[in-house]
């Protein structure tokens, strides 16, 4: 059974743990190849390729454990701990120091993680009842728990799987008798290719080693695709076979924008890529110095341009980009990061590490959406034959009330510090509202109880992700505050397709007549009852949907910071006014090609919009 412990190099996953080592430059005849992947961390680099591969190494052992020799195994065990969490610390003493508290919380997860009672509590028992080597125990308990995460069809979920991945090689390398290579090592300028880095080692790498990153495993919600950002490194993940196709020495030419990789480019295709990447930072530059101007069309129509977050880390850097918000806090990982107890305490500091950083500025939480495609380990462990309709989101909550007033505590306490708003996801209906905000004032009381205070006017809102909301929206928003549209989800249950599904993600496109009615219904009822209107979706940080959306009404677009300055530069070359003829066209035009052709002349009427 193949899991995500062993990414760490290709290959077979027990030989997977042994070090891996840089590979020699070698001597070929160039090849000229574009590969393509996922674009996880914009910029555009050039460089000579260096192959961290695998060493190939013996498997792990697996024999059996008297019980004379059971101490020793646990004497192992535990100085194994005290190795692992002693090589922890130094890497998160140089991640505060260059990176900031913020990302540093990426290694201080692994640490959590090492001192988590139940993890260390898992491996004993278990090594207890098998009495077999305490590294195999190790190996084994770590596949296990990595599944859990590694058979979720969402992203995020999968890529937290990597801080398993550190922390079990970090132990199995002290428990086994090897000698572990460390990117410091680099000692050449480089493009960086493998098969998956692990976070703690990027953070181990020399700074100005490596130019840019290319890697067969990885996704954009990565820790590694988080941090290549932190150190403004480019990257393109998710290309499968990279390790295969570049050999060392070849030059590689990276573009984090497109997510392609050039191999060995011809000099005029190389000198055009490192054109490109000099117009790219002057490009940036330009993006960065608007960050303080408003998101405001040429004819005053003002719009609010937030943040989506997955983990308290990626605040500072939509602060960076002009974040005047967060439009949406997913707050899953706290309840999925492996090692992170899930208490209120825990989600207060959390939700509270946010709320701080952002000062001022608004920051929405949504309340915990587990179930569907969102494995929960040891919360939601029920197989269902269609999760995704299925218990999942507010469902759940209802059905653990204790579990979910316990968040929505911590989260009344954090208001107390800032500008704070809660939005209940999945809400299929009227009466799902009303249960979620009977179970917000019992919260709330629960709160006045205990002498925390909190925001007394806190708002609570409604994610309209579900066909019935959009429909019965008039009626959701006299019990809400806000609304805040989930394009993935609302494109995905209006057109029945699942985007998971390669065979039919083509179909799922927001401009679909079907999808911009539900949009126009959902902003229009939430005008119509004097709430704002905003869209947490995927399809808020797409610079093409802009005009459109203005052209709907939208009051708030939520997105990936790094999007922030390129949809506010389209937002600034607009008008409110040829953006609602441009709507009311799309509107009628009765498909989605239709729709995207219009949409085509319209940035060709704007071309300053276009360069965004």
């Amino acid at each position: 059974m193949e899991v995500f412990l062993h990414f760490f190099c290709p290959g077979s996953a027990r030989r997977l743990l042994s070090p891996c080592r840089f590979s020699a430059f070698t001597v070929s005849l160039p090849r000229m190849k574009t590969l393509k992947g996922i674009a996880a961390s914009p910029g555009i680099a050039s460089g000579r390729a260096f192959l961290y591969a695998d060493d190939g190494l013996p498997e792990i052992p697996r024999y059996h454990i008297h019980a004379e020799d059971a101490p020793g195994e646990l004497a192992r065990l535990e100085a194994a701990f005290i190795q692992a969490d002693a090589e922890i610390s130094r890497l998160h003493e140089r991640a505060l120091m260059e990176l900031g508290k913020e990302k540093a919380e990426i290694i201080a997860a692994h640490r959590m993680m090492l001192e988590d009672e139940e993890f260390r509590g898992q491996i004993r028992t278990r090594f207890e009842a098998n009495h077999e080597n305490i590294d195999w125990v190790v190996f084994d308990y770590c596949q296990e728990l990595a599944q859990l995460l590694g058979v979720s069809s969402d992203p995020y979920l999968r890529e937290r799987s990597a801080d398993v991945a550190d922390v079990s090689r970090r132990l199995l390398s002290a428990l086994l008798p090897v000698k572990r290579v460390s990117l410091a090592d680099l000692e050449e300028t480089v493009i960086l290719v493998a098969h998956d880095i692990l976070p703690s080692e990027l953070l181990a790498m020399r700074p100005g080693r490596v130019r840019g990153i290319v890697m067969d495993m990885g996704s954009r919600t990565s820790h590694t695709a988080i941090l290549a950002q932190a150190f403004g490194i480019p990257a393109v993940l998710g290309l499968s076979f990279a390790t295969r196709e570049i050999s060392g020495g070849d030059t590689v030419a990276v573009d984090g924008l497109a997510g392609e990789v050039a191999v060995n480019p011809a000099p005029r295709a190389l000198a055009k890529y490192r054109a490109a990447a000099g117009r790219y930072q002057k490009h940036v530059d330009s993006l960065r110095s608007g960050r303080d101007l408003p998101a405001e069309t040429k004819d005053g129509r003002r719009v609010a341009l937030a943040a989506n977050i997955e983990v308290p880390e990626e605040a500072r850097g939509a602060l960076e980009f002009g974040a005047e918000g967060i439009g949406l806090y997913r707050s899953e990982f706290l309840f999925l990061t492996p090692g992170q107890n899930a208490a209120e305490e825990n989600q207060f500091r959390a939700y509270l590490r946010v709320v701080e950083t952002m000062g001022s500025r608004p920051v929405t939480i949504r309340t915990v959406d587990v179930g569907g495609d969102k494995v929960n380990p040891g919360l939601h462990g029920v197989e269902e034959k269609n999760p995704l309709l299925g218990w999942r989101a507010v469902r759940f909550c209802f059905a653990a009330p204790e579990f979910f007033k316990t968040q929505l505590r911590a989260i009344l306490r954090a208001s107390a510090r800032g500008k704070v708003r809660i939005m209940f996801p999945m809400i299929s209906g009227v009466e799902e509202l009303e249960q979620a905000l009977v179970l917000l004032e019992e919260a709330k009381a629960e709160c006045r109880k205990k002498k925390q205070p909190f925001d007394e006017e806190i708002e609570a809102g409604t994610m309209i992700e579900v066909p019935s909301a959009a429909m019965t929206a008039d009626l959701l928003a006299k019990k809400s505050a806000f609304f805040s549209i989930g394009t993935n989800d609302l494109i995905q249950y209006s057109l029945a397709v699942d985007r998971g599904n390669e065979r039919v993600s083509y179909l799922a496109r927001p401009t679909h007549p079907a999808v911009l009615r539900l949009l126009k219904i959902t902003i229009d009822a939430a005008h119509g009852s004097g709430i704002r209107a905003a869209m947490c979706g995927e399809f808020a940080g797409e610079v093409r949907a802009a005009p459109l959306l203005i052209g709907l009404g939208l009051d708030e677009f939520s997105m990936s910071g790094a999007q922030i300055p390129r949809v506010k530069r389209v937002i600034r070359e607009a008008g409110a006014a040829d953006c609602r003829d441009l709507a009311e066209k799309i509107l009628a035009a009765g498909s989605p090609g239709a729709a995207d052709a219009l949409l085509d002349e319209w940035f060709l009427r704007h071309p300053g919009a276009e360069t965004a």
